[in-house]
């Protein structure tokens, strides 16, 4: 099982450094076919994707997100931080599990 990152070039690099492939978006159609790329690689089990990029594809990253189908897709802050309004880990893991930490 694999990890595989979609983001910015930092992001993309950074995670590249600790062997972590990845592909660099910068548009709606970039992630959507880096998106469909990975989910249609099946030694992929994890993608790592920027919220940044993920709001390009959101439709596509909701189908697939708390689901019980592999790839397990985690959304990830980049260099510049959360997104404003977006729920912490903490939040997600309360929600998702109904007990609050």
């Amino acid at each position: 099982m694999k990890y595989f990152v979609i983001g910015d070039e930092d992001t993309v690099l950074g995670l590249g450094m600790a062997g972590v492939e990845g592909s660099v978006v910068n548009d709606v159609q970039e992630a959507d076919l880096a998106l469909s790329a990975a989910l249609a690689d099946t030694d992929i089990g994890i993608i790592l994707i920027t919220e940044r990029c993920a709001d390009f594809v959101r439709e596509k990253v909701d189908r697939y997100l708390f689901t019980s189908a592999f790839p397990l897709i985690v959304e990830i802050a980049d260099r510049k931080g959360a997104l404003p309004g977006r729920p912490g880990i903490r939040e997600m893991v309360n929600k998702a599990i109904g007990i609050k930490l």
